[in-house]
């Protein structure tokens, strides 16, 4: 028996595709960085560039069950570069999540295909 497709808007899909290589760029860059100084403080300025993407990542993302375990980088709390990077590496997953629950082949018309609404 085959599973029903799930659909999402046209909006979603543009976001999606406006942010989803920003995401993987700034998730690179963190993991980089990790893994020669874990422990390195962030600076408030790129918590606030880190925020204002994964802000625009969450409207993708606010309908899926995911987003409940996804969280904004505190700037008050100066996070280390191993904690943005985790945060990073869990957004990314989600994103991978909704383009496989969203994005497939029509076999109808032949193509691969955004299921939107």
């Amino acid at each position: 028996m085959e599973k029903e497709q799930a659909y999402t808007s046209t909006d979603k899909v543009q976001a999606y595709n406006t942010t989803v290589e920003l995401l993987k760029s700034m998730y690179l860059e963190f993991k980089d960085l990790s893994k020669k100084k874990p422990d390195a403080a962030v600076s408030k300025s790129k918590i606030k560039i880190t925020n204002r993407l994964l802000t625009r990542v969450r409207t993708v993302l606010n309908d899926e069950e995911s987003i409940e375990f996804l969280d904004l980088l505190d700037e008050d709390d100066v996070p280390q570069v191993s904690d943005v990077t985790l945060i990073l590496s869990q957004y990314e997953a989600a994103m991978d999540a909704f383009r496989k629950k969203y994005y497939g082949f029509n076999s109808s018309e032949r193509e691969h295909q955004w299921y939107t609404k």
